[in-house]
């Protein structure tokens, strides 16, 4: 019986490191071009705005998960307050999320890996699956470390994009582009150079920027001090926001006229580019495949988990239930590994078009999550009034901060129904929750409940 248990092997550096890893990646580097182009400096805002509601998302995911011994991921906590069908859509859910990102990442990892080698895209894939795959394999502890060092990477990246932003500030320096000044952000076209509209359509590129942020609930059952790592995890959160992605912003926008960066251009490659580093593009492409791997890694690690937890709670096959001897969920993993590796399939029918659509729908999709997160507590919050007031992790404002980000939820659905590039994928990811229905429904008359 004691194989059939999780092993709490992760440390409070692996904890801190996942939550950072899990929130910059490809959403950041890539994606912020996009955004950028969409809001001009007004995205400072955007991912300020977003950040936060995350933050409470957190909080109340945190207080949760600390409210019972037993709970090992934010399944767990609905089927507690919202039932068994809405545990299986969640869970299931957010498997599929992690599927669709992870997908959009071994792909990236292809075609980054292309930059050096000539060699057809789906080699570096399989490569990097099968590697990820039999490290995960072996300990938690190994996607710990391995974790770690990827974040690690990505930390320091935007840390010396930062450091040079000051020291570029500070000397006056002056690029192809212009003086490096403040005046950058607000001297072309003003903060809002776009309007609202343009404002608002760059919520869906900041939303998925932020998935992942709630790997710390799912890392939960497996690290050694769950009381003392998980608040710790989550409180550092607002200071990752304004550090790594708000200063990261103000820093490009500082040395680059947002005018002048490419929505299909990393404008992390422009900026080490226009600050005369001449194997810029060479070290960003490193940077960007290591975070391409990461976000992978991430997937891979939370699909087998989330498999494990609905196998325990019944209603997944009861494979994914069963660990090996070193306490891993060698099933969900495989499983997963296997449906990944369907990424290079799903690039080659619209090569194009994959990247959008599966990031579109893995940002819905995270919503829904989210949002159950929030409802949940809610619900902890009026029917566990002994719980709740014996907490040691109490999300603040509440209930008040928990309608007011469900809100702000459902006004960015909206934007992306009205906006022509999110609108298919919207209108698609309803098809995802009616197949989970009929079959939450038909496993259920097959039980005969």
């Amino acid at each position: 019986m004691a194989q059939q248990e999780l092993k709490r092997d992760l440390e409070n550096r692996h904890v801190q490191l996942i939550a950072i890893g899990g929130t910059i990646g490809t959403g950041l580097f890539l994606g912020s071009g996009k955004a950028i182009q969409l809001a001009g400096p007004s995205i400072i805002f955007a991912y300020f705005i977003v950040g936060i509601a995350v933050f409470f998302v957190m909080r109340a995911l945190g207080e949760l998960l600390l409210s019972k011994a037993g709970y090992q991921s934010f399944t767990d906590i609905a089927e507690d307050y919202l039932g068994p069908r809405a545990a299986f859509i969640t869970g299931w859910t957010y498997w599929f999320c992690w599927i669709m990102t992870a997908m959009a990442d071994v792909i990236a990892v292809g075609v980054y890996v292309q930059y050096w080698f000539d060699i057809p895209q789906w080699v570096p894939e399989i490569i990097c699956l099968v590697v990820l795959l039999g490290l995960n394999l072996l300990t938690v502890k190994n996607f710990g470390e391995l974790e770690f060092w990827f974040a690690l990477i990505k930390v320091v990246t935007i840390l010396a994009l930062i450091a040079i932003g000051v020291v570029l500030l500070v000397i006056g320096f002056k690029t192809d582009t212009g003086m490096v000044t403040v005046k950058n952000i607000w001297g072309h076209g003003g903060i809002f150079p776009n309007g609202v509209p343009g404002f608002l359509l760059s919520f869906q590129m900041v939303v998925f920027a932020f998935v992942g942020v709630e790997l710390v609930g799912v890392s939960a059952a497996e690290t050694s001090n769950p009381e003392k790592n998980i608040p710790s995890a989550i409180n550092k959160i607002p200071l990752r926001i304004l550090f790594f992605y708000v200063g990261a912003i103000i820093a490009l926008l500082c040395i680059n006229p947002w005018t002048e960066l490419s929505p299909s251009e990393s404008p992390f490659v422009k900026t080490f580019s226009l600050v005369g580093i001449p194997i810029a593009a060479g070290i960003i492409n490193f940077v960007v495949l290591t975070s391409a791997a990461s976000a992978c890694n991430s997937g891979m690690f939370s699909t087998s988990r989330i498999l494990y937890n609905l196998s325990k709670n019944n209603q997944a096959s009861s494979h994914f239930a069963k660990l090996n001897k070193n306490h891993v969920p060698r099933n969900g993993l495989l499983i997963s590994t296997l449906v990944l590796s369907g990424g290079a399939l799903l690039s080659k029918l619209i090569p194009e078009q994959a990247f959008g659509v599966v990031t579109t729908i893995s940002a819905i999709c995270f919503i829904w999550v989210w949002g159950v997160v929030l409802v949940c507590h809610i619900k902890y919050k009026k029917t566990q009034p002994e719980l709740q007031a014996k907490s040691k992790f109490k999300a603040p404002f509440t209930p008040f901060v928990n309608y007011a980000v469900l809100t702000l939820f459902a006004i960015i659905l909206i934007i992306m129904l009205v906006a022509k590039e999110t609108r298919m994928a919207l209108l698609l990811t309803p098809l995802w929750f009616i197949l989970l229905f009929a079959l939450y429904y038909s496993n259920r008359r097959k039980a005969g409940k």
